[in-house]
């Protein structure tokens, strides 16, 4: 058996350099098949010739590969070190170029958004696995402005938006978490942790350590909280600008929904179905507070483990083992997926400063294992992560036989086979428990882990949705604050002691900053995940190849449409309430016991 190890990636199969030969010849294929679909621009009309557009296409996919190539190796490794200045200089040369490049063949996208129906039909018919990507595209047609006003935003992003982004990754991967206090809460020698380190201590089962831990991570982030609260307004700014003043979409929101093909009226009837259930986590909360010994619990207290004794830690090899067999026993070519991570050494599992924070997967190539970036403390809860990580890159390979345009699934479709391996592990995990404390444990953990991917992502939304509009209306960093600890109030109503110290915590949310308004994909995710594993439950042997088949999909169809494969409507609040179900199960046998 592999005797696995943290490791620090590799990029070679992206750019073997960061200079010299290897991005010579990268730019001078982006040069040549620039230039190439440069030379389309004559034949660009309604009645373009079925043959020329055919001819088209393969470039149009070249041109993405080198792109993602060029552009996913600078974030990758910037990514490993948030400080590194060769880096960062790199990411920001390639950034330059691929802009200049996609401003270069603009005419394109603008041409097939601007077609007439008949038109694109005639053309959709010769377009094979882009035909969706096609249709996408034409979702943003009342949205499109001028090529040349196309052309100022991709100038303008490179130094506004992205570069404020980037500023908040340099100015929060610097921080460096100091604590005094050992997982049971008793005086040790002062660390210096990273925030994954420190994040081992909110799970902790001392009061003390937790509250330390928080205490802690709002120490660092407050002494920043005016500048990354400017960034966040100036991020905010340009969003509105762009997407309302200027591209006309009726609210903040409506951008990211129909960049996911997701109707507005099924995010709205998500989010409400979420609010109305927040109930059943305070039932939890006020349960657990119970189970803890707690008059109440502290917003710190949230992920407290019911067993008092520090819990053990659990080595990486035996971390990796113990996802890879849940994978095997579900599907042995799914667990063959996730160890080409491992075999292929792209996986960034390695604890150091200044990496980026949390976790993700970045599947870049089609036929080509993504790459995972986790920071492995050892605590049982990486476990869930690396299953969750892992399960990512098993989605894109499934989808590697798609192009490169189309394997890519949409938001809210991604966390489909993430949560799903995460209920894989848990699954097994109670299957194997006989000790029934064990078991109430493993089911408050996984209770735990709902509510932070579903409800407590769904009220992210909810502020941001609020935070755009008094953003627009000029107010600050207090009131916003205001605003978010009156959020965290609404969610856990009388069940939970809020400290003064959470109003800052929407600072400390790279999602807000890097993809405004993707959060409800966890939810979405989440619940949809449960719905398909109850099926799983269900229908045993039978329910694999269709869920393999969902995974298969990618990107290459609408979301509604693959969901038809387990009989699916997103459109009906009582689909999103079926998972709430599944929850309040898992409370019952709790309260039972």
């Amino acid at each position: 058996m592999t005797q696995y190890q943290p490791t620090r990636w590799t990029l070679n199969e992206l750019l073997t350099a960061h200079v010299g030969k290897p991005v010579e010849e990268a730019l001078a294929e982006l040069e040549t098949v620039t230039v190439a679909l440069e030379g389309f621009r004559p034949l660009l009309s309604p009645t373009m010739d079925e043959q020329d557009f055919g001819k088209m296409l393969p470039i149009i996919e070249r041109f993405a590969h080198v792109a993602y190539r060029l552009w996913e190796y600078g974030s990758l490794w910037f990514s490993e070190d948030t400080q590194n200045q060769a880096a960062l200089s790199f990411m920001g040369q390639m950034e330059e170029q691929l802009t200049q490049a996609q401003n270069r063949i603009l005419f394109i996208d603008l041409w097939w958004r601007n077609l007439e129906d008949e038109s694109a039909d005639r053309l959709l018919a010769y377009s094979g696995d882009l035909r969706y990507y096609f249709e996408k595209q034409r979702l943003l047609k009342e949205h499109t402005l001028a090529e040349s006003e196309e052309k100022i935003i991709n100038l303008k992003n490179v130094n506004g938006s992205n570069a404020l982004v980037t500023l908040y990754e340099m100015i929060t991967g610097k921080f460096v978490f100091e604590l005094e206090l050992d997982p049971l809460g008793k005086e040790s020698e002062k660390k210096r942790l990273t925030r994954a380190e420190l994040s081992s201590y909110i799970h902790s089962p001392s009061p003390d350590a937790r509250a330390a831990a928080y205490h802690e991570l709002y120490r660092l982030y407050k002494q920043e909280a005016t500048v990354l609260a400017q960034i966040y307004i100036y991020r905010v700014r340009d969003w509105v600008s762009e997407n309302l003043s200027l591209r006309h979409f009726t609210a903040p929101m409506d951008f990211r929904n129909r960049s996911n093909d997701i109707p507005n009226e099924v995010v709205d009837t998500l989010l409400e179905v979420c609010a109305e259930k927040a109930t059943l986590f305070q039932r939890y909360f006020k349960l657990k507070a119970g189970w803890l010994g707690l008059p109440k619990l502290r917003r710190c207290d949230l992920y407290a483990p019911l067993k008092t004794e520090p819990q053990e830690k659990i080595p990486y090899h035996q971390a990796v083992d113990m996802v890879l067999d849940s994978f095997y026993k579900f599907s042995p070519p799914v667990a063959a997926h996730a160890q080409r991570i491992f075999a292929e050494n792209h996986i960034d599992a390695e604890i150091r400063h200044g990496k980026r924070d949390g976790a993700f997967c970045a599947s870049v190539l089609p036929q080509v294992s993504p790459w995972v970036l986790t920071s492995y403390t050892g605590e049982p809860r990486e476990v869930a992560t690396l299953a969750h990580e892992l399960g990512h890159a098993v989605h894109a390979l499934l989808a590697a036989e798609h192009s490169i345009l189309m394997f890519h699934s949409a938001l809210p479709m991604a966390e489909t086979a993430s949560v799903f391996s995460e209920t894989l592990l848990t699954d097994r995990l109670l299957a194997e428990s006989t000790n029934p404390a064990t078991r109430r444990s493993l089911l408050a953990k996984a209770v735990d882990d709902v509510y932070a991917t579903v409800l407590r992502q769904a009220y992210f939304v909810l502020f941001e949705r609020e935070a755009h509009r008094l953003i627009a209306e000029g107010k600050t960093m207090d009131e916003l604050n205001q605003v978010y600890y009156n959020n965290l109030c609404q969610q856990f109503g009388d069940s939970v002691e809020i400290g003064e110290d959470f109003q800052y915590e929407w600072v400390t949310i790279p999602h807000f900053y890097h993809t405004p308004f993707y959060c409800y994909a966890y939810s979405f995710g989440q619940l949809l995940a449960l719905s398909l594993y109850q099926q799983y439950k269900d229908e045993g042997e039978s329910f694999k190849p269709k869920f393999l088949k969902i995974l298969g999909y990618g990107g290459s169809a609408k979301p509604s449409d693959i969901l038809t494969e387990a009989d699916i409507d997103i459109t009906d609040a009582n689909f999103w309430r079926g998972g709430f179900k599944v929850v309040e199960r898992m409370i019952d046998e709790l309260a039972a016991e």
